[in-house]
Protein backbone atom coordinates (compact mmCIF):
# COMPACT_ATOMS: atom_id res chain seq x y z
CA UNK A 1 0.00 0.00 0.00
CA UNK A 2 2.78 2.32 0.76
CA UNK A 3 4.73 1.60 -2.70
CA UNK A 4 0.88 2.07 -4.53
CA UNK A 5 0.86 5.68 -2.50
CA UNK A 6 4.19 6.40 -4.00
CA UNK A 7 4.31 5.11 -6.99
CA UNK A 8 1.06 6.94 -7.19
CA UNK A 9 2.57 10.46 -6.08
CA UNK A 10 5.70 10.51 -8.24
CA UNK A 11 3.87 9.49 -11.22
CA UNK A 12 0.91 12.48 -10.13
CA UNK A 13 4.25 15.09 -10.13
CA UNK A 14 5.64 13.65 -13.18
CA UNK A 15 2.00 14.28 -14.88
CA UNK A 16 2.25 18.06 -13.80
CA UNK A 17 5.69 18.41 -14.76
CA UNK A 18 4.64 17.67 -18.14
CA UNK A 19 1.90 20.06 -18.39
CA UNK A 20 3.75 22.54 -17.49
CA UNK A 21 5.97 21.73 -20.29
CA UNK A 22 3.19 21.18 -22.06
CA UNK A 23 1.09 24.66 -21.32
CA UNK A 24 4.32 26.63 -20.19
CA UNK A 25 7.54 25.30 -22.05
CA UNK A 26 8.85 25.18 -18.55
CA UNK A 27 10.75 21.65 -17.47
CA UNK A 28 10.75 21.99 -13.82
CA UNK A 29 12.90 19.06 -13.29
CA UNK A 30 15.42 20.40 -15.65
CA UNK A 31 15.04 23.59 -13.75
CA UNK A 32 15.93 22.59 -10.86
CA UNK A 33 18.78 19.81 -11.88
CA UNK A 34 20.38 21.84 -14.45
CA UNK A 35 19.16 20.85 -17.72
CA UNK A 36 17.61 17.90 -18.78
CA UNK A 37 20.44 15.98 -19.70
CA UNK A 38 22.15 15.54 -16.54
CA UNK A 39 22.35 12.38 -14.45
CA UNK A 40 20.58 13.88 -11.33
CA UNK A 41 17.53 14.76 -14.30
CA UNK A 42 18.01 11.21 -15.49
CA UNK A 43 17.53 9.43 -12.46
CA UNK A 44 14.37 11.36 -11.15
CA UNK A 45 12.94 10.90 -15.05
CA UNK A 46 13.28 7.10 -14.16
CA UNK A 47 12.26 6.47 -11.10
CA UNK A 48 8.91 8.54 -12.08
CA UNK A 49 8.85 6.62 -14.92
CA UNK A 50 9.21 3.23 -13.41
CA UNK A 51 6.14 4.62 -11.16
CA UNK A 52 4.49 5.35 -13.59
CA UNK A 53 4.70 1.62 -14.40
CA UNK A 54 3.94 0.40 -11.30
CA UNK A 55 0.56 2.32 -11.35
CA UNK A 56 -0.42 0.74 -14.31
CA UNK A 57 -1.13 -2.33 -12.33
CA UNK A 58 -3.36 -0.16 -10.01
CA UNK A 59 -5.60 -0.51 -12.95
CA UNK A 60 -5.61 -3.94 -13.16
CA UNK A 61 -6.24 -4.85 -9.11
CA UNK A 62 -9.59 -6.12 -8.30
CA UNK A 63 -11.04 -5.00 -4.97
CA UNK A 64 -11.14 -8.46 -3.28
CA UNK A 65 -6.94 -8.52 -4.19
CA UNK A 66 -6.70 -5.32 -2.48
CA UNK A 67 -8.90 -6.10 0.75
CA UNK A 68 -6.63 -8.97 1.11
CA UNK A 69 -3.55 -7.55 1.02
CA UNK A 70 -4.61 -5.42 4.22
CA UNK A 71 -5.49 -8.52 6.41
Amino acid sequence: MFLDKLALTLAVIGGLNWGAIGLFNFDLVAFLCGGSGTWVARIIYTVVGIAALWCITLLFRTDHATRSSHA
